[in-house]
């Protein structure tokens, strides 16, 4: 068995070949709400050796229902710094950027390189999640981008696809059409719903430019949609062909 004892399941599962290759992988996460905190909490569970984390806000008491650093303690606090400490605890080899900003479309430029062999999109504002769609392709690094995972119940409704074979999530039409704006008609893998979501759980923002309205959430489905994500980038990893 390899030295890390805690990867020993996994090595089980993947081999030695495969812990190699998650090891020398760069991920980049950007948003770490109830989907992206999950979803960076399986990427560093499964032994990837190098994880960019990227938020600006922080833990609000409204979170706690749903996001991984939200707890009663953790009111007030960073979410990089409560992430940075948890997923340093579960692995302390693990080679831990964390970006304490909102990601600008300047910053999105910036931020998104050659250097990162996958990005996980989990922000839910459309013009910030745009500027990392449309960085991530222009550098030619695969994504995946999480839609909407408010207000929906059904777990088995959640999937993987292109972006533009996505179909009853509001935040994907959007990001569709803004998209086709860009003469971008494919090629972006999503996470999202076909459930058919209630109007009657969305609320109008007050105050806040970035969101215009949010729709309720219940604890599991964020979690969900951040599983979704992270399988699909360590799935891609483990699957793709060595390079020499």
């Amino acid at each position: 068995m390899n030295n890390n004892h805690w990867l020993e399941r996994t090595e089980l599962l993947i081999k030695q070949q495969g812990l190699d290759t998650l090891q020398k992988a760069h991920i980049l996460i950007v948003g770490l709400g109830g989907v992206g905190s999950f979803a960076a909490e399986f990427i560093a569970r499964a032994g990837v050796g190098s994880l960019t984390i990227v938020d600006g806000d922080c833990v609000s008491l409204s979170n706690i229902n749903r996001q991984l650093p939200a707890l009663h303690s953790t009111v007030g606090k960073n979410k990089t710094e409560v992430m940075a400490t948890r997923l340093l605890d579960i692995n302390p080899q693990l080679n831990l950027t964390v970006i304490h900003e909102f990601l600008t479309p300047e910053r999105a430029t910036e931020i998104v390189t050659p250097q990162f062999d996958y990005v996980i999109d989990c922000i839910d504002s459309i013009t910030p999640k745009l500027n990392l769609i449309l960085s991530a392709k222009r550098q030619r690094v695969r994504l995946v981008s999480c839609m909407g995972a408010g207000g929906a119940t059904d777990v088995s409704q959640i999937k993987v696809t292109d972006l533009m074979k996505t179909y009853n999530c509001p935040l994907a039409k959007f990001i569709r059409k803004r998209l086709k704006n860009e003469r971008i008609d494919s090629g972006i893998k999503a996470v999202f719903s076909s459930e058919i979501v209630s109007k009657d759980s969305m609320q109008r923002t007050e105050g806040l430019d970035y969101k215009k309205s949010f729709y309720g959430t219940i604890s599991f489905m964020p979690a969900a949609f951040g599983l979704h994500a992270a399988a699909a980038a360590i799935n891609y990893l483990l699957k793709r062909p060595s390079t020499p």
